[in-house]
């Protein structure tokens, strides 16, 4: 037995999904009958390929589904007639209808097949360019970080010499502050000195 896959479903898995199970529905045979084909074929459960075709799958073969349908039905027609007719008659025109039914109903599932081979390719394409674009996105959005940063660090570092030079100034007001203190008492001390002058005998008077 083989092992369960637990990966991703791959473009190629959702084609052999759809292919089997357009052809079970187109035989007049089951779906579960076709997840159990598929099962076996891709390595998966039919309960997964159940849900697959149910959530994913299913909506982009609608066209494929009804002309499925539309072909069982056409075999049902044809099976019918046929057993009214004669053994050989019936058995040629049974035939006849099935391989006429049958290659228009394929013709129509593989025009089908092929214009969603035609989008998958577009929409492939859509997704390198726009995984192209996020790259370019995400590199700026690097490049932008990096200049942030750097700018914070510019100013972290214009901060710290404003800190600096703000605490200098702080430091000089001061100084200044304690000079001109200091020249004014000096001021009042030389007008409180004592001063003196010499009169006519040679004796020194005070002036008050």
């Amino acid at each position: 037995m083989s092992a369960i896959r637990q990966d991703a479903w791959t473009p190629d898995d959702d084609l052999i999904l759809a292919e089997v199970t357009l052809r079970h529905i187109r035989e007049g045979g089951t779906q579960l009958k076709a997840f159990e084909e598929v099962g076996e074929r891709i390595g998966r459960t039919p309960a997964a390929c159940g849900f697959r075709w149910n959530s994913c799958v299913r909506k982009k073969y609608e066209a494929a589904i009804q002309i499925a349908k539309e072909q069982r039905q056409k075999r049902k027609k044809a099976a019918g007639a046929a057993g009214s007719l004669s053994s050989e008659n019936g058995e040629q025109g049974q035939q006849r209808a099935f391989h006429q039914g049958d290659t228009l109903s394929i013709d129509r599932v593989i025009r089908f097949l092929r214009q969603w081979k035609n989008t998958y390719q577009e929409m492939s394409k859509t997704i390198r360019a726009l995984e192209k674009e996020l790259k370019e996105k995400r590199e700026e959005v690097e490049r932008l970080r990096a200049e942030n940063e750097k700018l914070t660090e510019q100013m972290s570092s214009v901060q710290t010499d404003f800190s600096a030079i703000n605490e200098d100034y702080k430091a000089l007001l001061q100084i200044m502050d304690r000079a001109r203190k200091m020249a004014f008492l000096t001021e009042e001390d030389e007008e409180h000195k004592p001063r003196f002058k010499m009169d006519a005998s040679g004796n020194l008077e005070r002036i008050e």
